[in-house]
């Protein structure tokens, strides 16, 4: 019994640890001096104010949902797709490509990141909007693959079976029968490629361009340059919106592990 208090006690430090720097931005983006002191010294909203009001903010703001969005759609329709050749063809080196459609989660982002730099040198697309869906699809594709793979694998192949038995072809068995069966994973790793888009700064870092800035490349160049006390706000914004994607994707995997009755 001490062991499990002790045991428990060590778990709490550490999710204190994880949280508070986290918690400690909140008081602070209500700060009413142009500081990033803390504890705060009186309270204001005039850095959402700010926030909301300055056109180069807003700008970035709109930058940032636009490749996301643009990023999850690519992203969860090759992911998908990727899933299921996975799923459903036996072949050699299987383990092999699997592992290479994962290696975004693996190798270093600077490392990702000077090499699409100079890639995307050659091809013209630095500061672009294709440039950045293509940079930002290569690390959120392996999350639509995990999370499709995971409903695959739970997904009775018979059903597909009866399907083309009755006369459907492959194509309407998969929009009729497998796409809903796996619609849970699919929304969780579709979430799941919005916020790593949302939030992706290495990359964004090395390919944007004075006109294509995401939020986080603001956030970051505000901090170096100008010491802006708007970045507290924005990032209580941009953690607040990560936590409620993140919450709708736990929801739609927990859904994918209900048992059927």
């Amino acid at each position: 019994m001490t062991f499990k208090r002790v045991l428990g006690v060590f778990a709490v430090l550490i999710v204190l640890w994880l949280i508070l720097p986290t918690l400690v931005i909140i008081p602070m983006s209500f700060n009413e001096a142009p500081s990033f002191n803390f504890p705060p010294k009186g309270f204001s909203t005039r850095w959402y104010e700010n926030f909301f009001t300055d056109p180069s903010w807003i700008k970035a703001l709109v930058s940032s949902l636009q490749v996301a969005v643009l990023t999850m759609l690519v992203a969860t329709a090759v992911g998908v797709l990727a899933a299921l050749g996975l799923s459903k063809v036996r072949f050699r080196g299987k383990g092999l490509l699997e592992g290479y459609f994962l290696l975004p989660l693996i190798v270093p982002g600077i490392v990702l990141a000077v090499g699409l730099y100079s890639l995307f040198l050659r091809m013209n697309l630095l500061g672009t909007l294709p440039g950045f869906i293509l940079a930002h699809t290569i690390v959120a594709m392996p999350l639509v693959i995990t999370n499709v793979m995971a409903s695959l694998q739970g997904l009775d192949p018979r059903l597909e079976q009866a399907s083309a038995s009755l006369g459907a072809g492959r194509v309407r068995t998969f929009f009729s029968i497998t796409l809903p069966l796996i619609a849970p994973g699919v929304t969780a790793g579709a979430l799941f490629a919005f916020v790593t888009s949302f939030d992706e700064v290495i990359l964004s870092l090395f390919i944007q361009s004075p006109s294509l800035q995401t939020l986080p490349v603001k956030i970051f160049n505000s901090v170096t340059q100008t010491n802006d006390p708007t970045v507290a706000a924005v990032a209580v914004i941009t953690m607040l919106t990560s936590v409620i994607v993140m919450l709708i994707a736990q929801f739609a995997t927990r859904k994918r592990k209900r048992p059927v009755a």
